[in-house]
């Protein structure tokens, strides 16, 4: 049997989803803690993606398991890769220049954006239910952001506007994996966008890198770790189940997002977050539901 087939197993999928959202939140609280000890945003983007390489290569090299890495698609490994290096220039901007939990926020915003680029490049038939959830979403974040008026401290429209391209770049990405995941293994996937981006990010090291102390190193290897460990949660979990049944879990993160902010930065997340999040929240799971409810009429409509 092929190793990328598994058997679906909703509760292993949510489990494993929960675990990823709460790695990609402490992968941000350590890339914010690095970026504030003097670590630049290349050089924690170049440690993340090679560290990566290493332990996946290193992993399934000792479990014999190599041959997944094979690709026929090296110019779409490429073109994912680079979109995505585009867009972790954006993910990590957005945490180095914003609280943790007003940028987690905004990445939720994803879905959104997903079916805006599905309009406009795909000419997908966008109805009321999915236009509500636009409408919600972006009222989420001018509810959460308040950016006509007295921005919260911390916020600021640079901000604002790097943390909104981090999530469309997400939607971008994602509509890249759809067409990689249809012929490619998810592993070669994550393999192939560290492997090329790598290199790549390393050639800006010779102008940003920097000599840290022993407890900055420590925050950037552990970001890498941590990192790697969310790309490979977030894999497994699409193994076991849906994305549209584990969407949920990944909003957990923002719990562990106020957490780190509030014990970490001494940062409290203000009111307006708790009222514009469930918004950005509930466009998220109304999107997963109108594409579950079209994927099952198409279905039907094909028997």
């Amino acid at each position: 049997m092929d190793g990328s087939i598994a058997r679906p197993r909703p509760l292993l999928a949510l489990f494993v989803r929960l675990l990823a959202a709460f790695a990609l939140a402490t992968m941000g609280m350590l890339v914010k803690l690095a970026g504030e000890r003097g670590a630049h945003l290349m050089e924690l983007i170049f440690w993340r993606q090679a560290l990566t390489v290493v332990l996946l290569g290193a992993g399934l090299a000792l479990t014999g398991r190599l041959a997944m890495l094979r690709t026929n698609r090296i110019g779409a490994q490429a073109r994912r890769a680079f979109s995505g290096l585009f867009g972790m220039v954006f993910t990590y901007g957005a945490v180095l220049l914003l609280p943790l939990a007003e940028a987690t926020t905004l990445g939720f915003t994803a879905p959104v954006f997903a079916v805006l680029i599905g309009m406009i490049l795909f000419g997908e038939k966008i109805g009321p239910y999915r236009w509500s959830a636009v409408a919600m979403g972006f009222a989420g974040v001018l509810v959460v952001m308040q950016p006509f008026g007295a921005l919260h401290e911390g916020v600021t429209l640079a901000g604002i506007a790097v943390g909104l391209v981090a999530p469309f770049m997400v939607a971008v990405i994602s509509h890249q994996l759809q067409d990689l995941n249809t012929t490619e293994n998810p592993w070669s996937i994550v393999f192939w966008f560290a492997a090329i981006t790598t290199p790549v990010a390393a050639i800006a090291l010779p102008f940003v890198g920097a000599a840290h102390d022993p407890v900055t190193w420590a925050l950037i290897l552990g970001m890498g770790l941590v990192g790697a460990a969310a790309q490979m949660l977030l894999t497994t979990s699409l193994r076991f189940g849906s994305a549209a049944v584990i969407l949920l879990m990944d909003y957990t993160a923002l719990l562990w997002a106020s957490f780190y902010g509030y014990t970490i930065f001494d940062r409290a997340p203000p009111a307006s977050l708790w009222l514009g999040a469930p918004l950005i929240i509930g466009a998220g799971l109304l999107i997963a539901w109108r594409e579950r409810q079209l994927a099952r009429s198409r279905v039907h409509s094909g028997e």
